[in-house]
């Protein structure tokens, strides 16, 4: 069993920063998508940024400009730099990572953005 263990939420004022870990238990993207999603308090899971193997990246259209994604340690670890960070992005974030017919999900960790 693979397990995405994530980090670095937390409360920052407006105009602030926050990068977000996801670390696997193991090394698993040799051929997949890494991606990170987020849930606001009653609304649906929205994807945020994805990254592939081969480093193609994708940033939703909310935050681009503002947050980037990268990976490191052989691919086993996947970060999200939030930058500029405002009020509309308070929102649990989760992490997620897809090898083949493989779908894993972290545990999720709190982002608050307020004054």
């Amino acid at each position: 069993q693979v397990q995405l263990v994530e980090s670095g939420g937390g409360s920052v004022q407006p105009g602030g920063s926050l990068r977000l870990s996801c670390a696997a238990s193991r090394s698993l993207f040799d051929n997949g998508i890494m991606s990170w999603h987020r849930q606001a308090p009653g609304k649906e899971r929205v994807l945020v940024a994805a990254i592939s193997t081969g480093g193609n990246t994708y940033i939703a259209d909310s935050v681009k400009g503002r947050f980037t994604i990268s990976t490191a340690n052989a691919k086993n670890t996947v970060y999200l730099q939030m930058n500029n960070l405002e009020p509309e992005d308070t929102a649990v974030y989760y992490c997620k990572v897809v090898v083949g017919t493989n779908i894993y999900w972290g545990q999720g960790t709190q982002v608050t953005v307020s004054s």
